[in-house]
């Protein structure tokens, strides 16, 4: 799969812009790896590959364990390894992902309202947004991990 355009090159004011968002919420007060763990799990979703790799990455360096990483998908099974905030933020950050389908129904909110404080949950719905949008211009546009062979 070759790039179709470089997106950074054509439009860097509006990049720009999406990174003033992620400067935000990288200020917010939320947990950066609980932002990470939202980011990737938002962008298994989408099937993000670029991204996929960037947040995996980040949060090993934040020294996330692998078996935490590799069972992100599956969270919810996963017993004690995500903690009742990430749970809750997680779950949001599906429902809010898959809005076309779920709606974000009023057990959905209360759920997460009950974990976090109301600017945490607009801070937290910001970044869902955000990394849905810089999903869909890297998959729009192809742009491929760097550890993925292009040819």
């Amino acid at each position: 799969m070759s790039k179709r355009l470089d997106y950074n090159q054509i439009a860097p004011a509006g990049i720009k812009a999406l990174g003033t968002v992620y400067g935000y919420i990288a200020q917010s007060g939320l947990s950066p790896v609980l932002v990470d763990l939202v980011y990737l799990r938002v962008s298994q979703i989408n099937n993000c590959a670029y991204c996929l790799d960037m947040h995996t990455r980040d949060l090993l360096k934040k020294g996330q364990a692998i078996d935490k990483l590799a069972l992100l998908q599956a969270w919810r099974e996963a017993g004690a390894l995500f903690d009742a905030r990430e749970r809750a933020a997680l779950a949001w950050a599906e429902s809010v992902t898959r809005v076309a389908e779920t709606a974000v129904p009023d057990e959905a909110y209360e759920a997460a309202r009950a974990v976090f404080e109301e600017r945490e949950l607009v801070d937290l719905t910001i970044a869902i947004g955000l990394m849905n949008a810089y999903n869909r211009m890297a998959i729009s546009f192809r742009n491929t991990p760097k550890a993925v062979a292009v040819g």
